[in-house]
């Protein structure tokens, strides 16, 4: 199993950073898109290093054209030398119509229709195809020369699909060249639930497991001390139980017989307490929070890691704060 990291927020602490990743052994690093644009990041990750991949995780689709994203990962996988991963998610829909002000439909197809867009955009790019993408959602039917960029030896980036639901994960079987799993799993999901839809996927699109690689952010709980760790519990705690929240991600808490915690999330999210958020994230016991999260000393992380995903997962992203702490091999 390979291990990978998160990104630093600030971009001055970016280069030292994957430095250090890449001497040490980790394969990657991954943005994601909350506070901070997720593309950024990686051209500086990118430039200051050789061997590391570089990729989203995610960036949201349905927040930008597919020409814009094709752009995007043009020069991103050109100025890395072909290292850049493009991996993509929905997000909710609350947040692509409120947040982006952008319009929702049905994901699954939509994201199918996207990715089919973006390698019809790279296509006319790389082998000077028409283009003549036609699409419910999307219609790319303008190349002139001056807006082409030139062809580089690299091709089009991989594209790599995140995925909660069974529609999605099958999607990601189907046309994806990796799934990106949610930090909100745990082992029985992505055994009982994400695997066999990857499985009907590939079964779908005429392909093999290991045409497909499965990567997954996961909860990591560990420090050098009794306070860093109660820290870093508390931190991951918060996250569950925020994640835990969405009704589009109940269906993991259900699976291990704690829908009435869903609901009781879920109810006091959207409340108006104002200690709300604190009272969520100590609604997060043990046995909850052991079973989302890999609870570990420094030295053994990365054991454990191998001893619970092993045969589950391809990659394995640890976050920023905790990739320093961690030896990959």
């Amino acid at each position: 199993m390979l291990l990978d990291a998160g990104l630093p927020a600030d971009l001055d602490d970016v280069p030292a950073f994957v430095q250090d990743l890449e001497q040490r052994g980790y394969t990657g690093v991954w943005t994601s898109e909350t506070a901070h644009d997720p593309f950024l990041p990686l051209l500086v990750a990118g430039r200051s290093t050789s061997r590391l991949q570089v990729g989203t995780a995610i960036a949201v689709a349905f927040a930008r054209s597919p020409m814009t994203v094709a752009t995007t990962a043009h020069d991103l996988q050109r100025h890395t030398r072909g290292r850049f991963v493009l991996g993509l998610g929905t997000q909710v829909r609350a947040h692509v119509e409120r947040r982006f002000s952008m319009p929702w439909s049905a994901p699954a197809p939509r994201m199918r229709e996207y990715v089919a867009a973006l390698r019809a955009i790279w296509a006319a790019w790389q082998e000077s195809a028409p283009l003549r993408f036609r699409g419910e959602h999307y219609r790319h039917t303008l190349m002139t020369p001056v807006f082409a960029p030139d062809p580089h030896e690299w091709g089009a980036p991989p594209v790599h699909l995140a995925a909660v639901g069974p529609a999605m994960t099958r999607l990601a079987g189907e046309v994806g060249d990796g799934l990106l799993a949610h930090s909100f799993t745990t082992v029985r999901y992505l055994r009982e639930r994400t695997l066999p839809a990857l499985g009907e996927g590939l079964a779908a699109g005429g392909r093999t497991r290991e045409q497909v690689s499965v990567s997954l952010p996961g909860f990591v709980v560990t420090g050098g001390t009794e306070p860093e760790r109660a820290e870093s519990a508390a931190a991951a705690r918060s996250s569950i139980a925020f994640y835990g929240s969405t009704p589009a991600y109940r269906p993991v808490l259900e699976l291990h017989g704690w829908g009435a915690l869903a609901d009781e999330l879920h109810a006091l999210s959207t409340g108006r307490r104002e200690d709300r958020w604190t009272v969520m994230r100590d609604l997060v016991d043990d046995e909850v929070l052991s079973t989302f999260a890999v609870v570990a000393d420094p030295a053994d992380v990365v054991r454990e890691v191998r001893a619970r995903f092993t045969g589950l997962v391809d990659r394995f992203t640890v976050a920023a704060a905790v990739a320093p702490l961690l030896d990959p091999a």
